[in-house]
């Protein structure tokens, strides 16, 4: 009697010892960084004006006709051209590439602030933060 026991418990010792864990799998599916993607010019302009323009700056863009494209990017150029020469240098092109891509993340962290700000004094409280993120629970 007692051999089988020690059988079974030897069994299931084995298998529980053996076993693989499940790959963990992330809740939320993360998109690649901007930078990272592969793009190819003949396919598709999405990565470029994503990175020159914004994310929201650019599909305001894709519903302008060319000839209103080619203006409003005229206009833009004469803002990257920061020595005024008439000519955009790969230095201006990264600086406005970074300020275009920082507009959005000061954007959004001010409708954050303004979503959390519930008195509109400009400061958030911690019972103003409580009740914006958690609402009426604590």
């Amino acid at each position: 009697m007692r051999f089988p026991r020690l059988l079974l418990c030897l069994g299931v010792w084995a298998l529980c010892g053996s076993a693989k864990p499940t790959e963990r799998k992330e809740r939320v599916v993360r998109e690649a960084p901007l930078s990272a993607r592969e793009h190819d010019d003949a396919q598709s302009f999405d990565y470029d004006h994503d990175a020159f323009l914004g994310a929201e700056e650019a599909k305001s863009f894709d519903q302008l006709t060319p000839e209103e494209s080619k203006e409003r990017l005229g206009k833009i150029v004469g803002k990257i051209d920061e020595d005024g020469d008439g000519f955009v240098t790969v230095e201006e092109l990264k600086a406005w590439i970074k300020f275009a891509q920082k507009r959005w993340i000061y954007e959004d962290v001010e409708r954050q602030w303004k979503g959390h700000d519930l008195n509109e004094d400009g400061l958030v409280s911690w019972e103003e933060y409580k009740n914006a993120t958690y609402g009426y629970i604590l």
